[in-house]
């Protein structure tokens, strides 16, 4: 038997390395996945579900309404990075909105700001400023007389 070689025993050792290894694995997997997540939200969706709550039918029946408009939109940048929009009923297009546009990162890391519409000559709505490069959220709120749609788009 002396040419026989036996395999190291397994001791509390290494057992106490795999549990160390494991566990730190995980512990920076978590920071990790932490610290990510914390920097991309922009913050709460609402500042209080229960009023928010309070205010789910009003706001379902506000969407109903804003169904039943019929307006479809078009929301596209053109070349100079200038926001394009159309307002369409049926086929036809609407003239006559009050428009009005907030501008803002998605992530929430630039203050929001306000987008100021004119009529361009193919009847469509310009913004008199350009979007910079970037994505960014669009929320808008179109009128016509007593009718009311509120949209939100992203631009890239």
């Amino acid at each position: 038997m002396s040419g026989q070689s036996y395999p190291k025993a397994f001791t509390g050792r290494h057992m106490t390395a795999i549990l160390v290894a494991f566990f730190a694995v995980v512990i920076t997997v978590n920071f990790t996945m932490a610290r990510l997540a914390s920097s991309t939200f922009g913050g709460t969706v609402v500042d209080n579900s229960y009023v928010a709550s309070q205010h789910y039918n009003e706001w379902l029946a506000r969407a109903a309404a804003q169904e039943r408009l019929g307006w479809e939109r078009s929301v596209a940048l053109d070349a100079e990075r200038h926001v394009r929009l159309v307002v369409r009923q049926r086929d036809a297009v609407l003239t006559g909105l009050a428009v009005k546009a907030t501008l803002s990162h998605p992530l929430g890391r630039v203050e929001p700001r306000a987008l100021h519409f004119v009529p361009a000559a193919d009847g469509s709505l310009r913004t008199t400023e350009a979007v910079p490069a970037g994505r960014w959220r669009l929320d808008l709120s179109i009128r016509r007389g007593a009718d009311e749609a509120r949209y939100r788009d992203a631009l890239k």
